[in-house]
């Protein structure tokens, strides 16, 4: 652990970027820490002096890159080519599907490649700048998509976070290539069937990640009421779409044919929803997790999370600063450690049918519940109740839209509009009844984290004395 963890310090170190980003930092040691104690298990193989050898190299290496690319993904240095206070306009391609804001206007991070000034200036330029375009181009975007070249004017400021580009007009440059329009136009279909109902917005955002017709003040409630996870794709809504590839395939083709298959699927998916950290964090355990099928890999939970950690935080550094990412992870990693003790303590003394969901949030709510205080500034304990009601509606309710949605397609949908219709203002209710209970607020981010490691590691040790209990044999009397 101690060698994984100063190996990573040093990578920050090297790259210049050792400052106060302790929050990514600390993810970083945790997940060294994770591989090189789960590695520790290789110890009781012979030879032993050997294996503790190997097992330091692949620690310190694992570390070092991981601090490299943490580090790099607290730098994106925008090159204008030109002064930052000349630049009149940019141009660039859309890394991202467009979001409708507050406003109706649009925002999309540019990679660019062109800045200009006054006198018809044009320079070459790189880096990637958040852009908010007028309301008017809103559409236009929408339409086009990822990929898309697009020239705008407008004014340039620097913020806490990085350049941000207010445009006032908007040009095309050059559409997409062809993959990228096909993608933009099944995303669009989507659109198009869920518009006009009330409960589309959800859908949407349950589906694929579109949040643009979300009900803004419904958006409000699920975060006021702690369960904004439920509305960003992550690991719960691609177990959904696993479930159902695994009820279909799993029979006719086999667990390793249907595995490869759901595999290509989930990809393809991935591909069509865009990238988002906790649903890539989701989909790398999902294709390890193919690979413990097909027997390349051992069946360890916390080493498939601490293997998809590594490789996620590798391919996409950039991923590494958001509070998405650094929760995702946490929160499972609490599941794991957490919140399997937990089950065990509590087994045979709560039905199983809440067990293991209460266990779940249990566990996630006490790993990120410093994140949460830091970040926010309140913890919502009610959450982890009402969330064992809207998680299995929101399952429902995903199911639902897809069928409603295949149904559509034939023009066969109409039975099922009033049945999702009143799953919506169901959950709806419920989250407007959960909203009345206030949170802590005004918490000290040091107390937090105090009580909530205490409190880990007391429900572990209990746990830990439980089974030392049970595996003591008794003397004969």
């Amino acid at each position: 652990m101690l060698c994984a963890a100063v190996a990573a310090a040093a990578g920050f170190y090297c790259y210049g970027l050792f400052k106060p980003e302790w929050l990514l930092f600390t993810v970083i040691i945790l997940f060294s820490a994770v591989s090189f104690v789960n590695s520790l298990a290789l110890l009781e193989r012979k030879p032993r002096k050997l294996q503790l050898t190997k097992i330091f190299i692949i620690a310190a290496a694992a570390g070092f890159v991981m601090g490299i690319s943490a580090a790099g993904a607290g730098r994106n240095n925008v090159n204008f080519g030109i002064p930052h206070d000349k630049v009149t306009a940019i141009e660039g391609v859309l890394l991202e599907d467009p979001r409708v804001i507050s406003g109706g206007r649009a925002m999309a991070v540019l990679s660019l490649r062109k800045s200009s000034a006054s006198g018809a200036l044009r320079v070459s330029s790189g880096g990637r700048i958040t852009v908010f375009f007028p309301e008017d181009n809103a559409l236009t975007l929408r339409q086009f998509g990822r990929g898309t070249s697009v020239f705008t004017e407008g004014v340039l400021r620097e913020t806490d976070t990085g350049w941000v580009y207010s445009a006032k007009s908007m040009h095309i440059v050059k559409r997409s290539g062809a993959v990228d329009r096909m993608r933009t136009g099944v995303r669009l279909n989507l659109i198009s069937r869920f518009e006009g109902k009330s409960w589309g917005g959800l859908a949407l955002a349950l589906l694929v990640g579109i949040r643009d017709n979300l009900d803004t003040s419904l958006a409000v409630l699920y975060r006021d009421t702690g369960l904004s996870h439920i509305l960003a794709l992550s690991g719960m809504h691609l177990a959904v779409l696993a479930s159902i590839i695994a009820f279909l395939l799993k029979k006719p083709l086999g667990l390793k044919l249907s595995a490869v298959i759901g595999a290509v699927i989930i990809f393809l998916y991935c591909f069509l929803v865009g990238p988002m950290p906790s649903l890539n964090r989701s989909a790398l355990m999902y294709f390890l997790g193919v690979f413990v099928i097909l027997g390349a890999l051992p069946k360890d939970p916390m080493s498939i999370l601490a293997l998809s950690f590594l490789l996620q935080i590798i391919i996409a550094p950039a991923e590494g600063n958001t509070i998405s990412f650094i929760l995702s992870y946490l929160a499972l990693a609490g599941i794991f450690i957490i919140g399997q003790p937990i089950i065990a303590l509590l087994s045979g003394k709560a039905p199983d049918f809440l067990l293991q969901p209460i266990a779940a949030s249990c566990g996630a709510f006490l790993a990120t519940a410093a994140i949460t205080c830091f970040f926010f500034g309140v913890l919502i304990p009610m959450g982890i109740i009402t969330g064992l009601i809207l998680v299995p509606l929101t399952t429902v309710f995903m199911i639902g839209s897809m069928i409603w949605f295949i149904l559509d397609i034939f023009s066969l949908s109409g039975f099922l509009n009033l049945p999702m219709e009143m799953l919506y203002q169901l959950k709806e209710k419920i989250v407007s009844v959960a909203v009345n209970v206030p949170g802590i607020t005004a918490i000290n981010l040091s107390v937090t984290l105090i009580v909530s490691i205490a409190l880990s590691l007391a429900v572990i040790v209990l746990e830990y004395r439980r089974r030392a209990a049970l595996l003591k044999v008794k003397p004969f009397e």
